[in-house]
């Protein structure tokens, strides 16, 4: 009896010592959290750590040459956007899953990350156990939102409503298209047109037409209703 039950015990451990692990790259212009997210991936035994990235070009690097089960992306890179990220590590590596991990509210993100191909959202401030479960779901082919996302998604399909109709003032922000976001943003932040036209490769009279459709959108008056607009949103 002993030598049957130490023989499954063999084959259990072996199983489980065998099984593949489940590939990952990290992309976050923060190190100390990337090495902190880094360390507490490596301490699940079936997840192995390919490398890190801080920019989408080292991303984009990265997963050509390691071709990745799945990519961790923050949509803040300094001044470069995350969402066009998500596209491109699409374009490369067809079979990559995508869990953005962002400080982005997921009211404005989550659907845009879904749209733009990430199979799920979490925010960095959710629990350390949420993570590692939405790290799980999407390796699992499934896809990870919260509950309260969930649910606002749902509530809007199923009601009907106007997201414009909502009490939110903010709400509306979410039919400007991810360009007008960015430079909403990026307005929110301080940055006139000729900063943003330069850090996007865009020429003013571009960032300017994207304004004006901003402001008509979001029911501004004034380049000063937007600009306020934009400081107690990214604030908020």
């Amino acid at each position: 009896m002993k030598i049957r039950i130490f023989t499954y015990v063999y084959l259990i451990y072996g199983i489980i010592s065998n099984m593949p692990n489940s590939t990952l790259i990290l992309v976050d212009d923060h190190p100390i959290f990337t090495k902190g997210l880094a360390q507490l991936l490596d301490s699940q035994p079936t997840y192995e750590i390919l490398g890190t990235a801080s920019t989408s070009q080292e991303a984009v690097d990265l997963v050509r040459a390691r071709c990745p089960d799945l990519a961790i992306v923050d949509l803040n890179l300094g001044d470069q956007d995350g969402l066009e990220l998500i596209k491109d590590l699409r374009h490369i590596h067809k079979d990559i899953k995508i869990l953005v991990l962002s400080m982005h509210d997921e009211r404005y993100y989550a659907e845009r990350a879904l749209k733009n191909g990430a199979r799920g959202y979490v925010m960095k401030e959710d629990d350390i156990t949420n993570v590692l479960e939405a790290v799980k779901t999407v390796l699992s082919g499934k896809i990870w939102i919260s509950e309260s996302e969930r649910d606002r998604l749902f509530e809007y399909l199923s009601s009907g409503e106007s997201l414009q109709k909502n009490n939110d003032k903010f709400t509306t922000i979410n039919i400007l298209s991810n360009r007008q976001l960015q430079i909403f943003k990026m307005t929110g932040k301080g940055l006139g047109t000729s900063e943003i036209a330069s850090k996007l490769n865009l020429s003013p009279k571009t960032v300017d037409t994207h304004k004006e459709h901003i402001k008509l959108k979001l029911h501004c008056n004034t380049s000063q209703e937007l600009r306020q607009l934009a400081i107690e949103w990214v604030n908020e």
